[in-house]
């Protein structure tokens, strides 16, 4: 079993790598901003509250991933691009926007919500609002060479149950 991004998975089965039908979505998460713990939260509960917020921020950090490439395409439907570049810090592969936004080495952070909640020294400000947010669904998909595909599928079917939702919403996340 392969657990990916939803497009990612459509991508591995025409690639002919993951089993065709096999794809289910088990969660989504979207995209939420954060400030070192004990910082002002700015106000991100518009659009136009969250452009007043990036504009005024000293530094900005987010990610590498779909969050960030998501980000870098509403800053320029913003029209703001220009104006932030100088100072914004994209982290590299596998390093924590959280992690960034905890040293001091950014004012205000953005990453997938999952991804911030567990990071300590920081505080989580909220997700985007509605009319800047992004949701990302994560999926899996039954690979064509899985050795066990019927414990692949047993796996699947125990995220996707009740017994999930509360572990999903925890982390951040809505079943998918």
């Amino acid at each position: 079993m392969l657990f990916r991004s939803g497009n990612s998975v459509d991508e591995l089965i025409k690639l002919g790598k993951v089993v065709p039908g096999s794809r289910v979505d088990l969660a989504k998460s979207g995209v939420g901003a954060a400030v070192r713990a004990g910082a002002p939260k700015p106000d991100i509960s518009s659009g136009d509250a969250l452009k007043r917020a990036l504009l005024a921020a000293k530094s900005i950090g987010y990610s590498s991933g779909p969050s960030g490439a998501y980000l870098a395409g509403l800053f320029q439907r913003m029209g703001i691009a220009d104006e932030l570049k100088p100072k914004i810090k994209q982290t590299p592969p596998g390093v924590a926007v959280g992690d960034l936004i905890a040293r001091g080495e950014v004012e205000i952070g953005f990453q997938q919500v999952s991804e911030l909640l567990s990071i300590k020294g920081i505080d989580f400000v909220g997700p985007l609002p509605p009319d800047a947010q992004h949701i990302t669904v994560f999926s899996a998909g039954l690979h064509v060479s899985a050795m066990e595909p019927a414990g692949a599928k047993a796996l699947v079917r125990f995220l996707i149950s009740p017994a999930s939702v509360p572990a999903i919403r925890k982390n951040g996340m809505e079943p998918g």
